[in-house]
C-alpha cells in the first residue's frame, strides 16, 4: 500500500514538473511575439511564431525559392520551391540562433561575407528557427517600455527580410509585454492536486477496509 501511495503522489507531482521543464525550454510567458504580416503579400507563404516568442514557423507553398536572411542580411537560410530546407553554415547567424541569448561561439570562418556554404537539414518545406529580432533580449531587465506590469504594452515592431525568388519581402510583426493574468490557477496544479485527493482517497478506502477485516477477526495482510 505505501508502494501505491508514494507511486500515486509521483503521478500527481507529475504535471507540475512536466510543465515547469516546457516552461524552461519554452519562451517566455512575459511577452507576446505576434506575427502581423509578409510584405508585400506572398501568396502560399506561412509564418507562425511559437512558444510566446521565442520561434518562427515558415513554411513555403509560393512554389518558389524563399531566402531568410540573417542579421547581417547574410543568406542564412532557404526552403527551396521542391521542400528542401537547408541552412548556411558560414552564416554568423546560424551560430547565434542555437541559443536564446546568442551565446554560441561563432567560428572564424563563418562571416555575413563570405561564400554561403549550404547544408540540407529537411525535405519538409517548413523552417523553423530562433530569431533574436523577435524577443526582448535581456535576462533580467525589464523593456523600459514596460511602466505598469500589469497593463499590455507595446515593446517594439520586428522585421525578418526575405527574398521570395528575386523579389525581396521582409516578414513583420510586433513584440508585447503580456501581464500576468493573476489569480487563476494553472492547469498542472489543479491536475496535481486531483491526483493528490484520489491517492488521499485510496488510502482511507484501504485503512478502512483493514480496519473491517481486523474487527472480523481475520488475519491482518503481512508487512512486506
Amino acid at each position: 500500500m505505501r508502494r501505491i501511495i508514494l507511486g500515486a503522489v509521483g503521478l500527481a507531482l507529475l504535471p507540475a514538473a512536466l510543465a515547469s521543464s516546457a516552461a524552461a525550454h519554452g519562451g517566455n510567458p512575459d511577452f507576446r511575439s505576434e506575427f502581423r504580416a509578409v510584405q508585400p503579400a506572398v501568396p502560399g507563404l506561412s509564418v507562425e511564431v511559437l512558444n510566446y516568442d521565442d520561434r518562427l514557423l515558415v513554411t513555403n507553398h509560393t512554389g518558389k525559392t524563399v531566402l531568410i536572411r540573417g542579421y547581417e542580411r547574410e543568406p542564412y537560410a532557404r526552403i527551396r520551391a521542391d521542400g528542401t530546407v537547408e541552412v548556411n553554415e558560414r552564416s554568423p547567424s546560424h551560430y547565434l540562433n542555437e541559443e536564446r541569448y546568442g551565446g554560441t561561439p561563432v567560428p572564424a570562418d563563418a562571416r555575413s561575407e563570405a561564400a554561403p556554404r549550404w547544408s540540407v537539414v529537411s525535405k519538409t518545406g517548413r523552417f523553423e528557427t530562433h530569431d533574436h529580432r523577435i524577443h526582448w533580449m535581456s535576462k533580467e531587465a525589464r523593456p523600459p517600455q514596460v511602466t505598469d506590469k500589469d497593463k499590455r504594452t507595446k515593446v517594439f515592431d520586428w522585421r525578418v527580410p526575405i527574398v521570395v525568388g528575386a523579389r525581396p519581402a521582409a516578414i513583420t510583426g510586433t513584440l508585447f509585454w503580456e501581464p500576468d493574468s493573476g489569480g487563476g490557477i494553472p492547469t498542472a496544479a489543479i491536475l496535481a492536486l486531483g491526483l493528490l485527493a484520489l491517492a488521499t482517497a485510496a488510502l482511507f478506502v484501504a485503512t478502512r477496509r483493514v480496519r473491517a477485516r481486523q474487527a472480523r477477526g481475520g488475519t491482518p495482510p503481512r508487512r512486506r
